[in-house]
C-alpha cells in the first residue's frame, strides 16, 4: 500500500516534471501563434468596421453639405432673379405690349393659378405705357374655379377701360384655357394651335371588384347617406350617378354661357362648338372661336413701330417651384390625383 502511494506521481509531485515532458515545446509555441493570429483576425475585422462607419459617416456629411450648398445656390439665384427683373407693376420705358404667361395646367397650386394671373393682369392693364394686355397662353385647361376667377377678372377690366386685351394661343388653349382666352377682346392662335374643348370631365375608377378578388375588406365610416358615393372601391346607385351628372351639367352651362358672352356674334351656330371637340386654329377660326392667325410678335408689329413686350407675370419663387415639382413627382409617383378638384375643365 505503501509502496504504491510513493510510485503515485499524482501524489508525490512528479505531476508538472510529466505535463512538461507530455507537451512538446512546439506545441506551445503553436497554440501561442494560434491566439495570435486569432487576436490579429479580430483587430482586423474591428479596424475595417471602424473604417466602414467612417467611410458611412463621411459619406452622409457630403450629402448634406451638397444638400445645404443647393439650397445655398438655389436662394441666390431667386434672390438675383429677383433683383434683376423688373418689378410687377414697375415703370417700364416706352410703349409696349404688357404680357401675362399662362402655361401649363390651371390649378391652384400650380403656376398657372388665379391669383398669379390676376395679379399679373393688373399690373399690365395699369402700367401707363402698356398698349395693350395679352394673356400668352399654352395650358390644356384645368380647374373651373380658376378659370372663371381670370374670366371674371377680365371681363371687369374689359368694362373698365379701352384698352385691349388679346389672347394669343401657342400649342394649345383648351377647355379652362379658353374659357379663360373668350373674356379677352380679341383671341389669335396659329395655324396648327389646338384650341377648344369646351366641356366639363371628371374621371374615376369602380375597385370594387378588385378588391373582393384579393380578399380586402374596405372599411368606410361617414354620416350622411351619400358622403362617399365618389369612392373608387364602392358601388354608385343610379341616383347617386344621375345627381353627379347634373352638377357636370350645371358647371359646363356656366362654360358655355360664359363662352357665349364673351364671343358674342362672331361664334358659329354649328352645335359641335360645345361638344368637346378640339381644332387646329384654322378651323377655330372659320368656327368664330379665335378671330385670326398670328403670333404674338404678329401682334406687337401691328400694334407697335418697334415691337417691345414686357412680362407682367409674378415670378414663382425658387423654393416654392422645387416643392411644388417635387410633390408632382410624388403624387404621379403614388398615382394620386394632382388636385382637390375632381371636375375639370381640362383636354384629356
Amino acid at each position: 500500500m505503501s509502496d504504491r502511494s510513493t510510485e503515485d506521481p499524482w501524489t508525490q509531485g512528479h505531476a508538472p516534471e510529466a505535463l512538461e515532458s507530455a507537451v512538446s515545446t512546439e506545441d506551445i509555441d503553436a497554440l501561442r501563434e494560434q491566439q495570435r493570429l486569432k487576436q490579429i483576425e479580430v483587430m482586423d475585422r474591428w479596424i475595417e468596421g471602424v473604417l466602414v462607419e467612417q467611410r458611412r459617416t463621411r459619406r452622409w456629411k457630403l450629402f448634406f453639405r451638397l444638400a445645404w450648398l443647393m439650397l445655398f445656390v438655389a436662394l441666390v439665384g431667386s434672390l438675383v432673379y429677383a433683383a434683376t427683373r423688373a418689378p410687377v407693376g414697375g415703370v417700364v420705358e416706352g410703349r409696349h405690349l404688357g404680357v401675362v404667361e399662362i402655361r401649363g395646367v390651371i390649378d391652384s397650386e400650380s403656376p398657372a393659378n388665379a391669383d398669379r394671373i390676376i395679379e399679373g393682369l393688373n399690373a399690365a392693364w395699369e402700367a401707363p405705357d402698356s398698349v395693350a394686355v395679352v394673356l400668352h397662353i399654352n395650358s390644356p385647361g384645368g380647374s373651373p374655379v380658376q378659370s372663371q376667377r381670370v374670366y371674371d377678372a377680365i371681363r371687369r377690366l374689359r368694362d373698365s377701360g379701352d384698352k385691349p386685351i388679346i389672347a394669343v394661343v401657342e400649342d394649345i388653349a383648351a377647355s379652362g384655357a379658353y374659357y379663360m382666352a373668350s373674356a379677352a377682346d380679341e383671341i389669335v392662335a396659329s395655324p396648327a394651335s389646338l384650341v377648344g374643348s369646351i366641356g366639363v370631365i371628371y374621371s374615376g375608377f369602380g375597385l370594387g371588384e378588385a378588391i373582393d378578388s384579393l380578399g380586402i375588406e374596405r372599411r368606410v365610416f361617414t354620416a350622411g347617406d351619400n358622403k362617399a358615393f365618389l369612392d373608387p372601391f364602392s358601388d354608385i346607385r343610379p341616383e347617386q350617378q344621375a345627381f353627379w351628372q347634373e352638377v357636370l351639367n350645371t358647371t359646363y352651362r356656366q362654360f358655355v354661357d360664359d363662352v357665349k358672352a364673351g364671343r358674342g356674334d362672331r361664334l358659329s351656330d354649328d352645335p359641335d362648338v360645345f361638344s368637346g371637340l378640339i381644332w387646329t386654329g384654322e378651323q377655330a377660326q372659320q368656327l368664330g372661336l379665335v378671330d385670326a392667325i398670328a403670333s404674338i410678335e404678329d401682334v406687337a408689329r401691328e400694334r407697335l413701330d418697334e415691337p417691345k413686350l414686357h412680362d407682367y407675370t409674378p415670378p414663382e419663387a425658387t423654393l416654392d417651384r422645387i416643392s411644388r415639382e417635387l410633390g408632382v413627382m410624388a403624387t404621379q409617383l403614388l398615382g394620386l390625383s394632382e388636385s382637390g378638384a375632381p371636375v375639370r375643365y381640362q383636354l384629356r
